[in-house]
């Protein structure tokens, strides 16, 4: 099968932008040669590559071309560096958990802002959920707590995670008794539908049939989720990166002392690339700076 380099980019267009006619306008085309390229892409491969949706997405067999097309868009671009002196906007697509973003994958940013024209889109999904990015080839790596390899990946321990039980001292002292948290009734915090970490947290502090009827917040955000319990809105399990300073000066407690720990991967693409080894040596050495553990690459 000998596939259109431009049918593959209008594919991959569709897949990022969500749709066939911001494709187009990214693309500089119109939005019937964004469809005559898919219908001849859908043709050449013999079965349908997209899902008309909003957002349009990849099938099955999408995925797989989707994630020849990044591929490709990388190995251009790179190959355009080296004959022009420059890098024509090579996306680095990444994705990764709202606490690590929050925390020690800040200096990523700063590294990749010194790799010429390179752009940076990053995927923010629970840990637990940001392989499935990489499987679509949505991304070029993600940070994971999956130890096992996707296929054609390579796979890097970063470290661990600490996660503290934290509230106000106020909330703490009105729900608790001597030597005794009222977990079945302090108000609760959690990021998401997918907060894996604190849901199971949650079943583990209280006995079978508590959880009926508590007081649970939803905040999609870390720094958000961390003001929530600066606040008083509720209890929460909050990166120990995060909530030194707060525990330092006061404003918060620990509830008890249990440390709820989370290991995370390097998960990438296996690729001859300069630009993805850049990134994920920046992605290891920021690791190293705040969660130190020692690494070692797995197979």
């Amino acid at each position: 099968m000998n596939l259109n380099p431009q049918h593959l980019q209008t594919l991959l267009a569709i897949v990022d932008e969500g749709s066939f006619e911001i494709a187009a306008v990214v693309l500089g085309i119109s939005p019937s040669a964004v469809s005559q390229r898919i219908k001849a892409l859908e043709k050449e491969a013999g079965r349908v590559l997209v899902r008309r949706t909003s957002p349009a997405t990849a099938t099955d067999a999408g995925e797989v071309l989707v994630q020849a097309a990044r591929r490709m868009a990388l190995l251009q671009a790179e190959t355009a560096n080296r004959l022009r002196g420059r890098i024509d906007r090579v996306p680095l697509a990444v994705a990764l958990n709202a606490d690590s973003l929050a925390t020690w994958f800040r200096p990523v940013l700063a590294d990749v802002a010194g790799y010429g024209e390179a752009t940076l889109q990053l995927y923010v999904e629970d840990e637990s959920h940001t392989l499935s990015a990489l499987r679509r080839g949505d991304v070029l790596g993600a940070v994971t707590r999956e130890a096992g390899a996707v296929s054609g990946c390579e796979v890097i321990e970063l470290g661990e995670m600490r996660y503290l039980a934290v509230s106000t001292p106020q909330l703490r002292d009105e729900f608790s008794h001597p030597g005794h948290v009222d977990w079945a009734r302090m108000p609760a915090l959690r990021y998401g539908p997918r907060d894996a970490l604190q849901d199971g947290d949650l079943v583990e502090r209280l006995d079978l049939g508590e959880t009926r009827n508590r007081r649970i917040s939803q905040i999609p955000s870390s720094e958000g989720f961390l003001e929530a319990v600066r606040v008083g809105l509720g209890w929460a399990l909050v990166p120990d990166l995060q909530v030194a300073p707060l525990l330092e000066k006061g404003e918060l407690v620990l509830l008890d002392d249990r440390v709820a720990r989370v290991r995370l991967y390097w998960q990438r693409w296996r690729l001859e690339s300069e630009l993805l080894g850049l990134l994920s040596e920046a992605v290891i050495a920021a690791a190293g700076e705040a969660i130190n553990t020692d690494r070692a690459e797995l197979r």
